[in-house]
């Protein structure tokens, strides 16, 4: 087996197998056992398997990741220090390619270099106005709400949490909706890994050059305007790639947290009770969802610098280590005796920690809170159309998100028709100023395989 062979023992002095954290098989409802099954075994560092033969370590314990995430000294985030990797046992095409493999952004970059680009991103990001995305979100959310109206029943997670954020995010990016659309079906297709993967990125490399292009010759206040002209001076390519990180992150992140933080609003009468009386936030919501289930599961990497003793493994240089951030939420050297997270508590590591913490927090919280509140407003009778034990969350090692919501309601309550401002200002990018390789009829709808 590719690396890191380097197993722990368990008390009869056998060496534990790595446990598989990909397949067709891997059952969503059970990561949170399996989590606890690698720490009853392994401890905080687990072995894994994210492909066939490639092996890494799955850090599950609270402390054990605040290191991870903090050390960049022993851990690095440049995926061109993984040993598998530099040793060529890693095929090109392999599945984890597309979401580990080198660019020049700020996820893969350490040190100053890191630190350049993210006090771009970030600085790029505190522009938004959020008053004006707040509008936006709610126009685009009642935008969506009243297509599904009429027939008092919807899927909230294809029909409203897929759709929302995408709509919002290409308005950011200084898109126009259409041409938006079509660089989301070429990310997905980038992304999901499949024969069509290269012509997927190739035509997300044209739409995001073109637009890159367009900014700097008429800018506007988006946050591709923000990072041409930011004093840091990023390359066109650094620009593009931190724009595919910003759009990949954060659009699956808010899909997920959306939809599950509404299945906790309609599955928990309690919560939802209390909710109304104005016991608990909408805010409340949100933290227990990032606390039991966070929208990312497990994020990749970083790589040893140097051998190392870490959490009771025996960690070699090169070795890459995913942060469990699910895995870590769970520990019970951090939660209550009873295991139930404190209503308020935002020590979870859903964002990460340490410099390379999502620096999108923010600007994601006002979606999210906003998408959830409107819909309350909008359809206050809203309730599940089938039974909570057939709900079920999609198959990945990597993202927590439903697979379905589905919901009725009688008494829809929508205000008069508006148009969702996207936050561009001056001309937008328009998909008949794209380059024709960047449109394909073959693409697929955001969030489904192309």
């Amino acid at each position: 087996m590719n690396g890191p062979p380097h197993t722990a023992p368990n008390g009869g002095g056998h060496r534990l197998a790595p446990t598989a954290l990909y397949g067709p098989d891997l059952d969503g409802d059970a990561m949170p056992a399996l989590y606890e099954r690698l720490r009853r075994a392994h401890g905080p560092v687990a072995p894994v398997t994210i492909a066939p033969g490639v092996g890494a370590w799955l850090v599950i314990g609270h402390r054990e990741l605040l290191r991870l995430t903090r050390d960049e000294q022993d851990f690095s985030h440049d995926p061109r220090r993984w040993s598998l990797l530099r040793e060529g046992r890693v095929p090109p095409d392999s599945p984890i390619m597309p979401i580990i493999g080198w660019r020049p952004a700020l996820l893969f970059a350490d040190g100053q270099q890191h630190r350049r680009m993210r006090t771009a991103v970030s600085e790029a990001l505190d522009e938004i106005n959020g008053h004006q995305l707040r509008r936006t979100v709610r126009a685009a959310a009642e935008e969506l709400i009243a297509s599904f109206a009429d027939r008092r029943e919807a899927d909230l997670v294809p029909e409203y949490a897929r759709k929302l954020p995408v709509r919002v995010i290409i308005g950011l990016l200084g898109l126009d909706e259409p041409t938006g659309q079509l660089l989301a079906q070429a990310i997905t297709g980038m992304v999901v890994a499949n024969a069509d993967s290269v012509n997927a990125s190739r035509r997300m490399n044209a739409i995001l050059q073109t637009l890159i292009q367009h900014k700097r010759q008429r800018p506007g206040d988006d946050v591709t305007s923000a990072l041409l002209r930011h004093p840091a001076a990023l390359t066109d390519e650094e620009v593009l790639h931190n724009l595919v990180v910003m759009f990949v992150a954060g659009q699956q992140t808010t899909v997920n947290w959306i939809s599950t933080t509404l299945r906790i609003l309609l599955c928990d009468p309690a919560f939802r009770s209390s909710l109304t009386v104005g016991h608990l936030s909408v805010d409340d919501a949100l933290d227990l969802v990032l606390w039991r289930h966070p929208p990312t599961q497990n994020f990749p990497a970083r790589y040893a610098t140097r051998d190392l003793d870490f959490g009771g493994q025996r960690v070699h240089t090169g070795d890459m280590l995913l942060l469990g951030l699910a895995g870590a939420n769970q520990d019970p050297a951090v939660l209550p005796e009873d295991g139930t997270p404190v209503i308020g508590n935002r020590s979870h590591l859903a964002f990460g920690a340490g410099p390379h913490a999502c620096p999108a927090q923010d600007p994601a919280r006002l979606i999210t809170r906003t998408a959830v509140d409107t819909i309350r407003h909008r359809l206050p009778d809203l309730e599940l159309a089938v039974p909570e034990s057939e709900l079920s969350w999609v198959k990945s090692p990597w993202s927590k998100g439903l697979a379905a919501l589905p919901v009725r309601f009688t008494r829809p309550q929508l205000p008069p028709p508006a148009r969702p401002d996207l936050l561009v200002s001056g001309e937008p990018l328009t998909a008949a100023k794209c380059p024709a390789g960047a449109v394909s009829r073959h693409d697929s709808p955001p969030g489904e395989p192309s």
